[in-house]
């Protein structure tokens, strides 16, 4: 399986801050950020060393009479590719080492898992007492987060097959029959955009997820529940820029996945009146929606953002700009590994399947942490604490674009 190791701009020496973790800080565009900053609420991300061990500093290399020497920013640039190279390197080898099994049979057995499960949660639905009606919306709420938010990540990066005809099969199936959502929209926005750009202003920064209109509450706690209305009428707005054939066979799929849906609660678990059936939908869809507003602004947001023209190599893009989650059994089954605990391993490697970003964690980790990378860590509660406590600051003004301090 290949791994992405694409870097489409180039490298113009900067300056990194003294602290990774935390918030940006209250500063104008561009200024350098005060050093030694606390990381707010106790947040546990590592720090940035004031002097990165990349090597020999610039200058201390010998040079060979009547050799050139090579510019400090190519040769910085040429360590931060050998970094990446290496690192490639050592998951390679434990991709190739891997089963099928492990590189895509487990998260298949996850979802075929789900699916098998949905017949039981629409069987409870019939039940008049509490107990099993809710046992029933538990089981729809958690199978249809998996189908849609793990399946469809997967089915994004073609993580669930070898196959690039089956990987966009899967694609449209996840995407768009299960999600609602078209699935050249989901896979450029998220693929070429967010992974290629991440944390870039303007670009991959996760400003998508921001609705400054609303207030921290709001946003937080009630506006999550809006997440299934909200899906289909953005992907009806994006079907102006995809060709007709592909329109045409979104709106097909998005409606027969919420007919299938509602032909279901009706016929199968007994509803009576079409109202109840929406409602039950908008319930079971919703159930997950704020941990998974959450997650996608927890991990990114926050932590630096660089300019499209001034942004370091990959391996340090991923390393400053993204944040792993500790592990949860109900969000790890329902988003998958690589959305919560191995965020930054998904980052750097996005071609592999949630399963084999868990294995090659401990690769990641130590590598980076032995080469004095930062390796990001918070619990879902400190990011909790500080996107409410910081809320303006990170949800509604711009983000202040970090300057790199510490790469000599």
């Amino acid at each position: 399986m290949p791994l992405e190791d694409g870097d489409p701009v180039r490298w113009r020496g900067q300056q990194v801050n003294g602290e990774v973790s935390g918030t940006p800080h209250s500063r104008g565009m561009g200024d350098p950020s005060p050093r030694g900053t606390p990381a707010p609420n106790g947040s546990r991300t590592e720090k940035i060393a004031e002097g990165w061990e990349l090597g020999p500093a610039l200058g201390d290399r010998d040079v060979t009479p009547g050799e050139k020497p090579q510019p400090a920013g190519q040769e910085m640039g040429q360590r931060e590719e050998a970094l990446m190279t290496e690192l490639s390197e050592l998951v390679q080898k434990v991709v190739k080492s891997s089963s099928w099994w492990e590189r895509h049979g487990v998260d298949i057995s996850i979802l075929a898992c789900s699916f098998l499960l949905l017949p039981a949660g629409f069987l409870c639905l019939r039940s008049a007492q509490a107990i099993p009606f809710l046992a029933g919306v538990l089981t729809l709420g958690v199978v249809h987060h998996t189908l849609t938010v793990k399946g469809s990540h997967l089915a994004s990066h073609n993580a669930l097959t070898e196959s690039k005809s089956w990987g966009k099969v899967w694609a449209i199936f996840f995407i768009e029959l299960c999600s609602a959502f078209t699935a050249e929209q989901a896979t450029y926005n998220h693929v070429k955009i967010h992974h290629g750009y991440t944390n870039i202003i303007g670009l991959g920064d996760s400003s998508t997820w921001k609705l400054p209109f609303l207030n921290r509450y709001v946003y937080m706690f009630i506006a999550p529940l809006a997440v299934p209305i909200l899906t289909p009428l953005v992907a009806l707005d994006l079907l102006r820029n995809v060709e007709w054939k592909a329109a045409l066979r979104t709106l097909c799929c998005m409606f027969l996945g919420l007919y299938c849906h509602y032909w279901l609660l009706l016929h199968l678990s007994g509803f009576q009146s079409p109202w109840s059936a929406l409602l039950c939908m908008l319930l079971t869809r919703s159930l997950l929606a704020h941990p998974y507003i959450h997650v996608n602004i927890f991990q990114h947001i926050g932590l630096p953002m660089f300019a499209a023209d001034r942004k370091p190599k990959r391996i340090h893009l991923m390393s400053l700009g993204v944040l792993n989650l500790p592990r949860n059994a109900l969000l790890d089954w329902s988003f998958g590994h690589s959305l919560i605990s191995c965020h930054v391993e998904h980052h750097l490697f996005p071609s592999l399947s949630d399963n084999m970003c868990l294995k090659i964690k401990p690769i990641v980790s130590q590598y980076l942490k032995q080469k004095k990378l930062p390796y990001n860590e918070d619990t879902y509660a400190s990011r909790l604490r500080l996107f409410l406590h910081r809320y303006e600051e990170l949800m509604v003004h711009a983000p202040p674009i970090t300057e790199l301090v510490g790469i000599q």
